[in-house]
């Protein structure tokens, strides 16, 4: 029975198994609205971590966040069946993984799913029985189209669309009071993520960055609000000591709907390839995007309202943690006025369309 056909029988409740990184999640947000227009009568399920459930919390597409939590309930073996447990009791009747692991194929097999359709990543494709090849070619388009690839080549139907972060209307609010109390009503923000989880190689320097947001808030006579998780404190506080004009660092400090809804009310964000990048795309805010060891036809800032500095070079993009040139060329040959001058010339065309504005 074809997948078409499918959506005329008794589909009726998915699981879906999300990706565990906030960029990646939201990357995933297209091809979820996709698969609820092919099952509109569909309760849909999203298993995830708790770092990214706030990419679904307000999704219009989801009606159930399943917290997949590795550390403490579902630790280990024995955590991993109680989860398959949990998920089997639900009874669903399919499954979409747009995780790729093998660990995902094989809770959806162990719970019992009858209808299972992901990619035949990682060996699972066994555990599959609507697998999709994954082609070479497919490691070269924008991740996107690869998770919407998954809806439409199982036969399915896709909506095209951007990510979007639906964020809810307390984040809203608390953004608005949190801005009122630093008194930025009416000013214009700069927001500046030089953090990313997945390593230093895709870090530009904070010296760079705290270089490019003087040029751009002695432009504008702005404030900065810096962003960053707990680790990322050191990061920051560099960049505020180093600059002479108004900065608030909030690193660490907000949880990820919050972080969501002040980056939507900033004018312009300057950013690593990370996941508040996608952020930052997400809310439809202005920005700028520093690519070094990473792949920008795969993992660029998916919108019209942004611009990526990338200087090539030999060896990149490596895909690596950490460079082991030991010059970090790819980041280096990035110079913060060329930086400055693509975020002021993106928001000089298309207008200062920050929340804040």
């Amino acid at each position: 029975m074809s997948f078409m056909e499918l959506t005329r029988s008794n589909i009726r409740r998915i699981l879906v198994r999300s990706t565990n990184w906030v960029g990646d999640a939201l990357l995933t947000t297209p091809a979820l609205a996709s698969l609820k227009a092919n099952f509109p009568e569909a309760r849909i399920s999203v298993l995830a971590r708790s770092r990214v459930t706030a990419v679904y919390e307000d999704h219009p597409a989801v009606d159930e966040i399943i917290i997949y939590d590795r550390e403490r309930r579902h630790k280990g073996w024995s955590g991993f069946n109680r989860l398959a447990g949990e998920v089997r009791a639900k009874r669903f009747d399919l499954a979409v993984l747009f995780q790729h692991a093998f660990g995902a194929a094989l809770l959806a097999w162990l719970a019992r799913i009858p209808e299972r359709l992901g990619y035949n990543t990682d060996g699972r494709g066994f555990l599959l029985n609507r697998a999709v090849r994954h082609r070479p070619e497919d490691k070269q388009i924008h991740e996107v189209e690869s998770y919407q690839g998954l809806i439409r080549r199982s036969g399915l139907k896709v909506n095209q669309s951007n990510p979007i972060f639906h964020l809810p209307s307390s984040a809203e609010q608390w953004a608005s009071a949190r801005l009122s109390e630093m008194n930025l009503d009416g000013s214009f923000i700069l927001g500046i993520a030089p953090g990313a989880s997945y390593g230093l190689a895709k870090q530009w320097p904070p010296e760079k960055f705290a270089k490019a947001a003087q040029v751009i808030l002695e432009n504008k006579r702005g404030t900065a609000l810096l962003f960053g998780s707990q680790s990322e404190v050191m990061v920051t506080k560099g960049i505020k000591e180093f600059l002479t004009v108004p900065a608030y660092d909030l690193a660490g400090r907000t949880d990820l709907a919050e972080v969501a809804a002040l980056i939507k009310r900033c004018h312009l964000f300057l950013t690593n390839d990370s996941g508040l990048m996608h952020v930052g795309a997400a809310v439809g805010t202005p920005l700028v995007a520093i690519f070094g060891s990473t792949n920008p036809i795969t993992t660029s800032p998916f919108t019209n309202n942004a611009r990526v500095i990338r200087h090539p070079v030999d060896c990149a993009p490596c895909l690596k943690r950490v460079c082991t040139q030991s010059n970090h060329l790819c980041m280096e040959l990035v110079k913060p006025e060329e930086v400055a001058t693509a975020g002021l010339e993106l928001i000089g065309k298309g207008g200062e369309s920050g929340d804040g504005s």
